[in-house]
């Protein structure tokens, strides 16, 4: 699929394919879907990351609660998610052991860990929720934010492998 074929895409088509771009916000992709026609990929990831930077506080807040806690048995979480912990090795032992400093930190700061799972391995993972605990909260809302984009950006290529010299998708599809 080329960028032409993206910005050819129906609302309905475009949704399909990039509704869970972010974590259970599909008001996101809807939001810039009107504002095609996009020049590349780099171009869709960047009106996604405005319109996440764009929200305010609440908001911000409201897309790191979408995210899974990464304690959570597999049947409550999105396909996205399962691929994303899987591929960290995140297995049932090792939520096991992560669900109290998931609860820990969703008590301290009213929101899940959010974490490029597939950017880390079990024992990054650990120790950066560890850390991430003796932070403000102001801090850690916008670390999760930047986790969200850094997720959002890896399932963005993930769905459209892109030919970074020009910034064009080629057929994934």
């Amino acid at each position: 699929m080329d960028i032409s074929t993206v910005n050819a895409l129906t609302y309905e088509e475009f949704m399909e394919i990039f509704g869970n771009i972010v974590e259970k916000c599909p008001l996101i992709p809807a939001a810039i879907w009107s504002q095609r026609p996009f020049k590349g990929v780099s171009e869709i990831e960047t009106r996604i990351f405005d319109f996440i930077d764009c929200l305010p506080e609440s908001g911000r807040e409201g897309i790191l609660r979408c995210h899974p806690d990464l304690s959570l048995p597999a049947v409550s979480l999105t396909r996205d998610s399962v691929d994303e912990q899987r591929a960290a090795g995140l297995g049932s032992d090792e939520r096991a052991m992560l669900l109290e400093l998931c609860a820990r930190y969703r008590q301290r700061f009213g929101f899940p860990f959010v974490i490029c799972a597939r950017a880390h391995t079990v024992d990054s993972i650990r120790r950066e929720l560890r850390d991430r605990l003796n932070r403000e909260r102001a801090q850690e809302l916008e670390q999760g934010v930047e986790e969200v984009k850094k997720i959002c950006s890896l399932r963005l290529r993930q769905i459209l492998q892109t030919n970074s010299e020009h910034g064009t998708c080629v057929n994934k599809l």
